[in-house]
Order: C-alpha cells, then sequence, then structure tokens
C-alpha cells in the first residue's frame, strides 16, 4: 500500500462526511420573488399593439358593396342591392332570390351578402336563408345586427 491511500483512508473515516441532499429553500425564495413579478409586470404589457409598416401608394382596392336581404317578421324576404345610381330594393320569393344572386354572383365571383333578420323571426328561418346562401356558393355571409 502506498502512503496516500493510508492517509486518506484513515482521513476519510475521521472527518465529515458528505451531504447528499440538496438545500432547496433559497430556490424557492428566487422563484416567489420572480413570479411576482411577472405577476406584477404581466398586466402592463399590451400585446396587441401592432406597428405596420407604411406604404408611399397604394393601389385602390374594388369594394363590392354587400347585398342585404332582409327577413320580416311577417315571413316576406326583401334584397336591397346598392349600384352606382342608388340603392334598388325589392320583395321576392325564395326562388327568386336564388335567381337573383346567381346573376349577381356571375358579375361579381365574390360577393359578399348580409342578412338583416327582425328579432321576432325563429332562428331556424335564418339559419334557413344561409343555408341556402352558402349552396349556392356564396363565401362571404354576414348577419346585420343593431347596437345599443
Amino acid at each position: 500500500m502506498s502512503l496516500y491511500s493510508i492517509r486518506s483512508s484513515s482521513r476519510g473515516a475521521r472527518g465529515r462526511r458528505m451531504m447528499a441532499d440538496i438545500n432547496v429553500v433559497p430556490y424557492i425564495d428566487v422563484m416567489l420573488v420572480l413570479l411576482v413579478i411577472f405577476m406584477v409586470t404581466a398586466p402592463l404589457i399590451a400585446p396587441s399593439v401592432i406597428d405596420l409598416p407604411s406604404v408611399s401608394q397604394i393601389a385602390p382596392q374594388q369594394r363590392t358593396p354587400p347585398v342585404v336581404i332582409t327577413l320580416r317578421a311577417d315571413g316576406a324576404l326583401s334584397v336591397r342591392k346598392r349600384s352606382g345610381r342608388g340603392s334598388l330594393e325589392q320583395t321576392m320569393s325564395k326562388a327568386e332570390l336564388s335567381l337573383f344572386l346567381r346573376a349577381e354572383q356571375q358579375a361579381a365571383p365574390s360577393l359578399p351578402v348580409v342578412i338583416a333578420a327582425d328579432k321576432n323571426i325563429p332562428y331556424q328561418n335564418v339559419m334557413n336563408v344561409m343555408a341556402d346562401l352558402k349552396a349556392q356558393g356564396i363565401q362571404k355571409i354576414g348577419l346585420l345586427v343593431q347596437s345599443r
């Protein structure tokens, strides 16, 4: 045996024992302080603010005015279309509405349609009109509401 191995074995028996566990209390304190900091600063951050780039010249977009389908309380359908000359409103049946929308959709493929229904009409009637519009291939359908 070497001298070094004898000293280390005799020293290990009398010396301090090694600690096998970690004291986590300081880590918990640090985590609690970080948690409080994040809880205080999170409401102050506004994530919805977006700084958009600006362009010197923008080509004007062609906006097609929407066709407004009105469902009255008595069950009648009327269609209002805004054009360059003014607004045209007609009372129609469902079959006439279908033909009218086909003709309008051929003129403008991305035709927006807005449904204005009386509040006393059953919800199912509004959904039936929406289903008919979807079946005809109209993609842009909206509901007209009144603000309070």
